[in-house]
């Protein structure tokens, strides 16, 4: 690091040249050996190739280019080339093998005018307006939003005449680097938040999922050790409740008030894994509801999820086509209803996530509309397929479909979804991104139950919403914002710092060109996984810059962020968005007692706690039958010695009847 004199701190201790008229500092953490391509490692004095030598002079404009590429010194003590031109000198990271046109490795953070950003004459979109405005970014924060802005100089320009410029969106279901049913996701948390910021998303929240009987502590704990070094964007994160006890209750407590915690997954399906019983779900609210933290409920009624599948095998299905037919969206909407009722009960607010069918969408709908604090996320995959992927001929093919819930076959339904966020009912659009190979997704192939569940899309998620929402009709850019940003940043406790742009606010920003059209391929993509569901489809909209705590991260196609740059990201408790309703509701339905005078009068004696007792000794009954709900004769009230049980009771007067009911009849029986 170079010290306050200009003098290198650093493993090899050169003095910093001459003419060089601003600090430029690295990161206090340790250096990875990368992999340069050939060209960029040579000895002192290589030149770089042309492909990168844009790459370079586009991430350092001060440099003037000398002998046809910018001299690379190799620095001895961190395995990073130092970039020299102009009387000026910066270590830089290695472009990634591989990669051609790209900068990764850990970036440089210069002080003074680089952190200076102003993004000039586009229109400013939040939730609830768009105007036409500039935006100027200095340290990370939002500073300055309106027209004719008086800035310091110095700053970077973006020149966004005729684009959009839009919070940066937050996604809030990823799985990076976790291990699930056999198997673990392709992309770890670098290529993972790489992948989210090119596609124009720069805060996501991933999940620690202990197993049964395990502590949340230790999965949180070790979730941020993977997680730490690699981010590129801001994250937050959900822990699972896979189990329930006092151990459970005080970790909970723990993870919130010391950890930045606000949010519990939990699960009804995934029977003997991760599901909870209705009782441990009541629980696991209540602890919530106490704590100000947000339950999230997968809804699947994991027992008949299990006999399902158990019936399905029986009759030789066996391939992906199986998750359909054991899984049906009726379960679905059950344990919905389920677990809005248990939330009801315990009065705490409610997330659901994976939100896939009309059934289910139907009782968020019909809950809300009863005040209900109900919210509700699916996924990109479901607001945009069908279900009849998993009947494709082709083995592999359906199986890289295999998420849960399942795609509904219903080719109406993703409509539907769609117009329910776009009517607020359906309030969040994730990418639910858990990206497996066809190799990984083979682990069922002879057994459907067994098929990792998971499908990509933390890069495409922005892009293909816009498509079908926005260019579809069902949606204006302010709701596009709304469902993609703002609806997660407040459910969440992250707002009004993330998803807005407003002055105070974190710069996590994206210039978006809503004419530009780019076609998805696997071929292209950057997240992981060697399918993309969505292969050749071609979408509107674009984003062109990414910007990240104020620093420009993605750029004309070129991403120019290193792991280790993004934060974790403490969520507060007590959400205001969520709670703010509800407190006020306890206020005005608190339960009381019922004030009266107390029972004066006679009490039954009781001789045998749990078993019935005749109220009068003259009176008898029959004794409980030993097969439930089936009479047994052999205890017939009926007497062979012709006495009766009411033969005690005073003799009724007996009429003869001359003429049944119905008419006489003279048949011979």
């Amino acid at each position: 690091m170079l010290g306050a004199a200009g003098t290198d701190t650093g493993p090899d201790s050169r003095t910093t040249p001459k003419g060089l008229d601003e600090r430029w500092e690295l990161e206090s953490i340790g250096w990875p050996t990368l992999h340069p391509p050939e060209g960029i490692a040579g000895e002192a004095g290589t030149t770089t190739p042309k492909l990168h030598r844009a790459a370079l002079s586009a991430r350092l404009p001060h440099l003037p280019v000398i002998g046809g590429g910018l001299t690379i010194a190799r620095s001895r003590g961190w395995h990073l080339p130092t970039v020299t031109g102009g009387g000026r000198t910066e270590r830089f990271p290695f472009v990634e093998k591989g990669t051609e046109g790209e900068l990764c490795g850990r970036t440089m953070h210069a002080s003074a005018s680089a952190l200076r950003t102003l993004i000039k004459g586009g229109r400013v979109v939040n939730d609830d307006c768009t105007q036409e405005a500039d935006v100027y970014i200095e340290n990370g924060v939002v500073q300055l939003v309106g027209r004719e802005l008086m800035i310091p100089g110095g700053a970077k320009v973006i020149d966004a005449t005729g684009k959009l410029v839009m919070p940066g969106g937050i996604d809030t279901s990823t799985h990076f680097q976790e291990t699930f049913m056999n198997a673990t996701s392709v992309d770890d948390y670098y290529h993972g938040t790489k992948a989210a910021l090119v596609g124009g998303t720069t805060t996501i929240i991933g999940y620690a999922l202990p197993d049964k009987e395990n502590s949340l502590l230790e999965a949180f704990k070790k979730c941020r050790d993977l997680a730490d070094p690699k981010v590129c964007c801001d994250y937050c994160l959900h822990v699972g409740v896979t189990w329930w006890g006092p151990q459970v209750q005080f970790e909970m407590e723990e993870l919130v008030k010391e950890h930045g915690v606000n949010s519990f997954q939990t699960y009804m399906t995934y029977k003997d894994q991760y599901m909870l019983r209705d009782n441990e779900l009541y629980q696991a609210f209540r602890a919530c509801k106490s704590l100000g933290a947000i339950p999230c409920v997968h809804a699947e009624n994991g027992e008949l999820v299990a006999e399902g599948a158990k019936e399905a095998l029986e009759l030789g299905i066996t391939g992906p086509e199986g998750l359909d037919i054991s899984r049906p969206e009726e379960l679905e909407a059950e344990a919905t209803h389920r677990a809005i009722t248990i939330a009801n009960r315990t009065h705490c607010p409610l997330y659901l996530v994976n939100v896939s069918s009309k059934s289910a969408g139907d009782v968020i709908a019909s809950a809300k509309m009863q005040g209900k604090i109900i919210y509700g996320e699916t996924t990109l995959a479901h607001t945009t397929l069908n279900g009849s992927s998993y009947y494709h001929p082709d083995w592999s093919h359906a199986a890289a479909h295999v998420t849960a819930p399942p795609l509904r076959l219903d080719a109406s339904t993703p409509n539907y979804l769609m117009s329910l966020l776009a009517n607020d009912t359906i309030n969040v659009v994730a990418s639910d991104h858990r990206p497996f190979t066809i190799k990984q997704k083979a682990i069922g192939k002879e057994d459907f139950t067994k098929i990792p569940h998971g499908v990509t899309g933390v890069q495409d998620r922005m892009t293909v919403i816009w498509e079908k929402g926005v260019v579809g009709g069902k949606m204006d850019e302010n709701c596009f914002v709304a469902v993609t940003s703002s609806n997660a940043a407040k459910i969440f406790n992250l707002y009004p710092k993330k998803g807005r742009i407003v002055p105070g606010a974190d710069a996590d920003i994206v210039v978006w060109d809503p004419e530009a059209t780019r076609t998805i391929s696997v071929s292209t993509q950057v997240q992981g996984g060697d399918v993309n569901l969505h292969e050749n489809v071609r979408c509107h909209g674009v984003p062109l810059v990414t910007i990240s705590r104020g620093r420009v991260v993605y750029e004309d196609g070129i991403f120019t962020c290193a792991e280790g740059t993004g934060k974790f990201c403490p969520l507060r408790p007590f959400s205001e968005f969520v709670y703010k309703k509800l407190i006020q509701r306890e206020k005005n339905l608190t339960t009381k007692a019922v004030d009266r005078a107390p029972y004066i009068g006679d009490v039954a004696m009781v001789l045998n706690v749990g078993k019935e007792t005749p109220a009068h000794p003259d009176v008898q009954f029959r004794s409980v039958t030993r097969h439930s709900g089936v009479r047994d004769l052999h205890e017939s009230s009926f007497s062979l010695s012709g006495s009766q049980v009411d033969d005690h009771l005073p003799k009724r007067p007996v009429s003869r009847v001359l003429a049944p009911p119905g008419g006489h009849s003279n048949g011979i029986w």
